[in-house]
C-alpha cells in the first residue's frame, strides 16, 4: 500500500459535558466518570515525512507553546518511532494552534492524538497483531486524555482515561465555548478537591445514560456535575465570572465548566440562539476566547455519517 508523503489532520476540542470524580487511587491518580463530546473547532496538524523530527508552530494561540521535545506532538511521534523504529521514520510537523493552552478542552492531548494519526497515515499501522490496542497503550502512556482524543467518539470515559465506551446515538448539541483567558493548573485544581490517596470520591454518573434526541440528553446532563468546577473557581475567580455571564444569556439551557478549566460551555436548543449568544459574549468581553460549536461525535462527523 502506498502512503502519502504529507497529510493534514484535524484535532478537535474535547469537552467534558459532565465530570464526576469517583475516587483517588493510592498512587495519587484520580478516577473519573465523564461524558465526553468533541467540537467542530480545534487545531490543525500538518505532517510530512522527513529526516528526524521537527515541529513548527503557527496560529493565533501558538504564542503560549514551545516547539521543544516536551511538546506532546513530538512526544507522540517519538514514542511511535521508539517502539517500532523500522516502521516509523521522521516527520516535520506544522501545528496551527487555535485552541487556548491549558484550558480544559484537551488541546495538547488532541494534538498528540493527531500526531499519532498522522504517523499512521504516513507510514502505516504498527507491525503487530493488534495494532489498535498497541496504539491505545502508546496513547495512554503519553497522557490520560490522549486515548479518547485518538478515538474522537462521543463517549463515557472512566478510570484515568483507559475505560472508553462510545455512545452510539449521541446527538449534535449546539452551543459555545468560552475561555476567560486564564490558565489553571490541573494539579492545583485536583489538589483543592482534597481527596486523600486511596479514598473514595463523589457519586458516579446517574444511570442509565439516556437514549434519544438532544432534549433528552440536555435534561439528563442538567442533573450531572463537574466536580472540578468549584475547586477551579477557587483557583481562578475569572472562571466563576465567566459562568455567571453565560448563565445570563437568553435561552441558555446548560452552563458548565469543561475538564479542569478554565474553558466553559453553554448549550442551546438551536444554532441561531448559540450564535446570538456568541455575539453578546464578544461584545461584553472582547478579550475572551469565544467559539460557536457543535458538540458530538467527531469521528462520525469526519466520515459524514
Amino acid at each position: 500500500m502506498r502512503h502519502p508523503e504529507s497529510i493534514r489532520v484535524f484535532a478537535p476540542a474535547k469537552v467534558n459535558l459532565a465530570l464526576h470524580v469517583t475516587a483517588r487511587r493510592k498512587d495519587g491518580y484520580h478516577l473519573l466518570d465523564s461524558v465526553v463530546a468533541f467540537a467542530d473547532v480545534g487545531d490543525v496538524l500538518q505532517a510530512r515525512k522527513a529526516d528526524g523530527f521537527r515541529l513548527e508552530l503557527a496560529g493565533p494561540e501558538a504564542g503560549a507553546l514551545s516547539a521543544d521535545a516536551d511538546n506532546l506532538v513530538l512526544k507522540a511521534a517519538q514514542a511511535l518511532n521508539n517502539a517500532w523504529p523500522e516502521t516509523f521514520g521522521g516527520c516535520h510537523f506544522r501545528l496551527e494552534k487555535h485552541l487556548p493552552v491549558a484550558s480544559g478542552i484537551g488541546g495538547g492531548s488532541a494534538d498528540a492524538a493527531a500526531a499519532l494519526r498522522a504517523m499512521i497515515r504516513l507510514y502505516g499501522p504498527p507491525p503487530v497483531r493488534e495494532p489498535d490496542e498497541a496504539l491505545f497503550q502508546i496513547a495512554l502512556e503519553i497522557g490520560a486524555d490522549v486515548p479518547v482524543c485518538l478515538a474522537r467518539h462521543a463517549c463515557r470515559m472512566r478510570g484515568i482515561g483507559e475505560d472508553i465506551a462510545p455512545i452510539a446515538a449521541f446527538p449534535e448539541l449546539r452551543g459555545l465555548l468560552v475561555n476567560p483567558r486564564v490558565a489553571v493548573s490541573t494539579a492545583a485544581v485536583f489538589s483543592r478537591l482534597g481527596l486523600a490517596p486511596g479514598g473514595t470520591g463523589f457519586p458516579p454518573l446517574a444511570e442509565p445514560l439516556p437514549e434519544g434526541n438532544a432534549e433528552t440528553w440536555l435534561q439528563w446532563l442538567m442533573k450531572q456535575r463537574n466536580d472540578l468546577q468549584s475547586p477551579a473557581c477557587a483557583c481562578a475567580p475569572e472562571i466563576a465570572a465567566c459562568l455567571s455571564l453565560l448563565k445570563e444569556l437568553p435561552d441558555v439551557r446548560l452552563v458548565r465548566m469543561s475538564g479542569s478549566g478554565a474553558t466553559c460551555f453553554a448549550l442551546f436548543d438551536d444554532e441561531a440562539a448559540a450564535l446570538r449568544a456568541v455575539r453578546m459574549v464578544q461584545n461584553r468581553c472582547p478579550q475572551w476566547w469565544v467559539a460557536p460549536v457543535r458538540l458530538g461525535d467527531a469521528a462520525k462527523r469526519e466520515r459524514g455519517t
